[in-house]
């Protein structure tokens, strides 16, 4: 995600400076060779990387942006991370004099392609008025769900329901291919029904085409559902039907689908049915 937000930056007018763990080109903008080099002299700093242990390393890790951070930059995190552990990262940007936004986004690689991410920001109003100007130029709107931790939070709460809605669109799907009713025929009738989702419409072709090529990795959504549950766990909340989804995602990682899209779960679910031979 972070290469074609990079480009749409840069596509925008602005200078950009560009660090990746895994050395990649964006046309336009320099390349980096740490995250505090990266960082040197900038307003504005963003981070989408994969995980929690990621942006904690280029932050405050060996040669992190936090050495030559300057006092009153946004730093800006797009990363799906634990919530609370945004928060203390904050803390520590808040020493070095620096302001913070979470702002995870939703949207397909299409999207960040296009320009036309969601961003789902928790942080002060003032800071993103700030940085307005970089998310219109990366993406189409930006949801403010209030103070920091909050855009997190909002995340980790709509992947969920991704989660759940893509789990019964596959069990729906093989009951009805089991019973003999064809895939396409379940999708006419989903689409012109109460059960209509952008989950199911987006994941349609790549159901009835068997591609699973990677827009959302499995790896990544599996890491969402255990910060979900760790999140559940630290405020108290019981989640038993993501318990069960978390065991299905645990499943397929073992069967070796981490690298591919989290739409391929649907073939465990059609080998136990006997549809498709392991």
């Amino acid at each position: 995600m972070g290469r074609p937000m990079a480009a749409n930056l840069v596509k925008a007018g602005h200078e950009v400076t560009v660090w990746n763990r895994t050395p990649k080109d964006v046309s336009g903008a320099t390349a980096a060779a740490t995250p505090a080099e990266a960082v040197k002299g900038k307003e504005a700093v963003w981070i989408c990387v994969s995980d929690t242990v990621a942006v904690q390393q280029v932050l405050f890790g060996p040669e992190g942006a936090s050495q030559k951070l300057e006092s009153g930059t946004v730093v800006v995190d797009s990363s799906t991370i634990s919530p609370s552990a945004s928060l203390v990262l904050m803390e520590g940007l808040q020493e070095c004099g620096c302001e913070f936004l979470d702002a995870p986004v939703t949207g397909s690689k299409v999207a960040a392609e296009a320009g036309t991410l969601i961003f789902i920001v928790g942080g002060n109003a003032s800071t993103i008025e700030r940085v307005q100007p970089l998310f219109s130029a990366m993406g189409k709107q930006v949801i403010h769900m209030g103070e920091n931790g909050l855009g997190l939070a909002a995340k980790l709460a709509q992947n969920m329901n991704i989660a759940f809605i893509y789990e019964g669109l596959c069990e729906g799907l093989t009951l009805a291919k089991k019973m003999g009713v064809k895939p396409e025929k379940m999708f006419e009738l989903i689409q012109a029904s109460m059960i209509r989702s952008g989950v199911a419409e987006y994941k349609q072709p790549f159901i009835l085409n068997q591609d699973y090529s990677p827009n959302f990795p499995l790896r990544l959504m599996h890491k969402d559902i255990h910060l979900m549950l760790d999140a559940a766990k630290e405020n108290g909340v019981d989640l038993p039907g993501l318990a069960k989804i978390d065991e299905i995602y645990e499943e397929a990682s073992k069967a070796g689908l981490g690298d591919m899209d989290y739409a391929a779960t649907i073939t465990l679910l059609e080998e136990r049915a006997g549809l498709k031979k392991k």
